[in-house]
């Protein structure tokens, strides 16, 4: 297996209210694809069907080991998915509110890279 890099997109997100780095990491990787279209995989690469192509996200934020792995990769429609989650993003100072159940102040902030590979053999 050749794998060969077709694109890589950065995406940041954040969950103001809440507390939970699932919700940042899943906004950092919706906002990574949001604007993309891959022709390529088609075009380029000849894959018959999108899902022949991998994609790995790489998620940056406060308390990864706090973070499920489904609901963030259940924001990309279609490929073979991977996602390494580590310790980064961002706390900033926020507001509490009680109304919206948060725990804190925190507003967490994730950082993601999505790579679509494709398989040349």
């Amino acid at each position: 297996m050749a794998l060969k890099r077709l694109i890589i997109e950065m995406g940041m997100g954040v969950d103001q209210h809440g507390q939970d780095p699932t919700v940042a990491a899943a906004r950092a990787v919706r906002n990574a694809i949001a604007h993309n279209a891959l022709p390529g995989v088609w075009e380029v690469a000849s894959l018959s069907h999108p899902n022949e192509m991998i994609v790995e996200v790489q998620v940056s934020v406060p308390y990864p080991d706090q973070v499920e792995h489904d609901p963030v990769l259940s924001v990309l429609p279609f490929g073979k998915k991977m996602l390494t989650v580590e310790s980064g993003g961002m706390i900033v100072q926020g507001r509490a509110i009680e109304d919206l159940d948060d725990k804190n102040d925190e507003m967490l902030v994730a950082i993601a890279a999505v790579t679509v590979l494709i398989d040349k053999e």
